[in-house]
């Protein structure tokens, strides 16, 4: 069983005790978890996500942070006598891979609705930040609104508000 996770940015094949050095991870504890599963394959076949597999989780133990290796910046301005040297380690995480699940997470898409039908002003809003420029502008025309030709979308939503 492996599964493909987004990991700061990055995607990651992962399966279980598998050992990763990762960006760094600012978590309390020594454990972390990573809801952004892309792809799992088990026995029952390959679940791809859309975009990502709902309910699926990585469960990972943080073993210690390190620094990488170090990336060095030389610049040079050529017959002008310049050159300047710099490095850089970027810190890691090292994590290990404790389990991966199928039914770990729910998602938070249902709160939201929760959250948007609990004031009207809000769904107006949103409504309206989701229209093209040419729908808020027929709107304006229907309300009566007057000089709404040449304002942008933001003073559009503004005005009809």
């Amino acid at each position: 069983m492996y599964a493909v996770v987004k990991i700061g940015g990055h995607q990651y094949k992962v399966s279980e005790n598998d050992t990763l050095f990762v960006d760094r991870q600012n978590v309390e504890g020594d454990t972390v978890t990573f809801e952004d599963v892309l792809l799992i394959k088990d026995d029952n076949g390959v679940k791809v996500g859309t975009p990502t597999v709902d309910g699926a989780v990585v469960n990972a133990t943080l073993l210690e942070e390190v620094k990488a290796d170090k990336v060095l910046v030389f610049k040079k301005k050529r017959r002008k006598g310049y050159q300047k040297m710099n490095g850089h380690r970027q810190i890691m995480s090292q994590i290990k891979i404790d389990g991966i699940s199928l039914n770990g997470a729910k998602k938070a898409a249902p709160a939201k609705a929760e959250k948007k039908a609990d004031t009207a002003e809000a769904t107006e809003s949103t409504d309206l930040s989701s229209m093209t420029v040419a729908e808020l502008k027929a709107l304006a025309k229907e309300r009566g609104l007057e000089g709404y030709s040449s304002l942008k979308k933001a003073e559009l939503i503004e005005a009809l508000s």
